[in-house]
């Protein structure tokens, strides 16, 4: 074999390890995306099955009247949240997490998630799971992604979420989960479903004026407030114009005050093509982890107390914007914009 023909075939392995690294990445967002409808799929084909009915209806019984764990820190299961397969879903964009502060496992932490984004991908791999090393660079936390209550009552699904350690975002769950002591820590997407109607690539128009539940949280347990912003959430997704006023954007907030979430009318790229489907973009999503806002508990804190502590958290989150969008967000088209 000469020269040349060597460099072609290790050109030719190189090409084909890079095809087979992409498709398991693609193949991992995809097994995610289709998690939900997956699952109850197969639960409905369980259901085709006399045999089984007093086995599911024993199961339904413990969903709905008996199992606690949404609301206790869900059921975490290491090897679950250390699968293989998170880290091909990190790569597939690729996720990254930026630590700028050490956080004691002395104290309790409430992570605020910005923005929310069409879906949240960046919040899945660096909270949900360890795709991007969380326990590693914060050791001694124990991290709990918060997603809507009614996530737990779809079956088999609820079983993947408890097992990251998701629970639920009542504000039942967030007091259970933090009044089990130093080193817990719950991640809310704060923006929520209004948010996601916003999210436009290159813009970061955030829902945060109005959102002082998690600020009066914060107070009542003692716990640190710790602002996360992720460039690149809003840019793996391509969205209708749903302008406030419009007919589109009416009916989503109906929607949405029906149901406790919208639906965005979002697109991106296909499974197998790169111009359309619903499948997101590559497009790296950067999550920095700001420094923690700390707090004095109070039980009933004042209104003052609520505008004092967000205004701090504000300006933590607008610093973190300012010092690193010259590097995550060079393709922006508007500034950091607190809208509502």
């Amino acid at each position: 074999m000469g020269a040349v023909d060597g460099e072609d075939y290790v050109q030719s392995e190189r090409t084909k390890i890079n095809t087979h690294r992409k498709a398991r990445r693609t193949f991992s967002v995809f097994l995610w995306t289709t998690a939900l409808p997956l699952s109850l799929g197969f639960f409905f084909v369980l259901c085709s099955f006399p045999l089984l009915w007093p086995v599911l209806l024993g199961y339904l019984t413990w969903v709905f009247f008996i199992d606690q764990a949404p609301t206790h820190g869900g059921r975490p299961q290491g090897w679950l949240r250390r699968c293989r397969v998170w880290v091909w879903f990190a790569q597939y964009y690729p996720v990254s997490l930026i630590k700028t502060a050490d956080l004691p496992p002395d104290r309790k932490y409430i992570f605020g998630y910005h923005p929310h984004g069409v879906i949240g991908m960046g919040a899945i791999a660096n909270f949900g799971t360890e795709a991007t090393g969380f326990s590693r660079q914060f050791p001694g936390l124990r991290p709990h992604l918060l997603t809507l209550a009614n996530n737990f009552n779809l079956p088999l699904y609820r079983e993947l979420l408890l097992g990251l350690g998701i629970a639920s975002v009542s504000m039942k769950s967030c007091q259970n989960i933090l009044r089990q002591g130093p080193g817990s820590s719950i991640t809310i997407v704060v923006g929520g479903a209004a948010e996601s109607l916003s999210a436009h690539p290159g813009t970061a128009d955030l829902t945060l004026k109005r959102r002082k539940g998690f600020i009066k949280l914060a107070i009542r347990q003692g716990a640190d407030l710790v602002p996360v912003f992720s460039f690149g959430e809003n840019d793996i997704f391509g969205q209708l114009s749903n302008a406030r006023g419009t007919r589109l954007y009416k009916l989503q907030k109906r929607f949405q005050a029906v149901f406790g979430f919208t639906l965005p009318i979002f697109f991106g790229r296909g499974l197998f093509n790169y111009n359309v489907g619903l499948m997101p973009y590559r497009h790296p999503i950067v999550s920095v982890v700001g420094r923690p806002i700390s707090v004095k508990q109070k039980d009933h804190p004042t209104s003052a107390d609520l505008d004092e502590v967000q205004g701090r958290y504000i300006e933590e989150l607008k610093r973190i914007w300012e010092d690193y969008k010259e590097v995550y967000a060079k393709s922006r088209t508007k500034e950091l914009t607190i809208i509502a």
